[in-house]
């Protein structure tokens, strides 16, 4: 919005659609993946991990080798207890995994 006020002044108070931008719905990051637009807010994370979207973040958690979590995280992953191989994962699994190593941690 401050882009479009900088680049057309008259536009300064109006809303998002008067603007010609889209509605703001929720935080969500926007790319394209070999071609397909992907959008990917919250609640898909919270769906593709089959967790609920809402909760509270804990930083600094310590020993991630014995975290309980690993279990949960290979199951989903790879199908197993135990970390598995790239190569092992199904094409969706290697598309979520491209997509989490692109935009959810960017370098």
């Amino acid at each position: 919005m401050e882009e479009k006020v900088l680049m057309d002044p008259s536009l300064a108070g109006k809303t998002r659609e008067e603007m010609g931008l889209e509605s703001f719905i929720d935080t969500e990051i926007k790319s394209s993946i070999m071609g397909v637009p992907v959008f990917i807010s919250q609640d898909i994370i919270a769906y593709v991990i089959r967790r609920a979207s809402e909760g509270s973040f804990k930083d600094g958690l310590d020993n991630n080798k014995k975290s309980p979590w690993n279990e949960i995280v290979n199951q989903t992953m790879y199908n197993n207890k135990k970390k598995s191989a790239y190569n092992n994962l199904s094409m969706e699994k290697k598309m979520l995994l491209k997509i989490h190593n692109e935009n959810l941690l960017p370098k």
